[in-house]
């Protein structure tokens, strides 16, 4: 039996292409398709399929209006046109992110990810032992463009007002989102705020004063409302 895979898309072109795609690869099995959301949510409480091809943009629900209320956690391969929701989707159990037209060469590259992730072979057990941990990444929308960063390369995240600043292990990239909101997406066991203009990766700190965090070179503050908070994390760290 292969992986068991759903396609929901408002477009039946879309769905039409996916379905030719997956009809292809002998691992996979497509146990449903909709191109309605409000169907397609009651599908996918029926089949529990291990992974969902998924629109964003569609009528009455979007894709993350479906997966909130689903009531388990399928791997995620959200399909859209729309490149803006890129950073939207990583609180849920993204494995990619297809903008269309997608290509069979890059479905492939898809379903690359999904064995590494659900290995049919082996236990969850013999998987940790072997595999190599996934290097977790978000993207950021830098100029025109969707840039793929993975968080251990970032060091610390500076506000600009409606920017932030990525100092980064191959430099500074300038994105536009508010610090608050990265503060959400970012996890909380990696990232902490420690100033209402910074927010710094805990791997990276290489000392600690009262005042302020080193990293690198760099001494960036420690600011009064957040100290409370980086001091509870770092007790619990002991």
């Amino acid at each position: 039996m292969g992986i068991r895979c759903f396609v929901l898309d408002d477009e039946p072109l879309a769905t039409d292409l996916m379905q030719d795609y997956i009809s292809r690869l002998p691992d996979l099995e497509l146990v449903g398709i909709s191109n309605s959301p409000t169907q397609g949510l009651q599908l996918l409480q029926q089949l529990q399929a291990e992974v969902i091809f998924l629109d964003i943009q569609m009528p009455r629900l979007t894709g993350f209006d479906l997966l909130r209320p689903l009531g388990y956690r399928p791997k995620v391969i959200f399909t859209t046109a729309f490149r803006e929701y890129a950073l939207d989707s990583y609180e849920f159990d993204v494995v990619d992110f297809l903008v269309k037209p997608i290509s069979f060469e890059r479905f492939l590259q898809s379903v690359g990810k999904i064995y590494r992730f659900s290995p049919s072979n082996a236990t969850q057990q013999e998987q940790a032992q072997v595999a190599p941990v996934a290097r977790e990444y978000q993207y950021f929308k830098v100029d025109k463009e969707m840039v793929k960063i993975f968080l251990d390369d970032i060091f610390w995240v500076e506000s600009l007002k409606d920017y932030v600043k990525l100092h980064t292990r191959s430099g500074a990239l300038v994105s536009y989102l508010r610090i608050s909101y990265l503060e959400e997406k970012l996890p909380h066991d990696r990232f902490i705020r420690i100033h209402k203009s910074f927010i710094i990766s805990l791997d990276h700190i290489q000392a600690i004063s009262a005042n302020y965090v080193r990293i690198g070179n760099e001494e960036i503050p420690i600011g009064r409302n957040y100290k409370a908070g980086l001091d509870k994390i770092l007790q619990n760290s002991h």
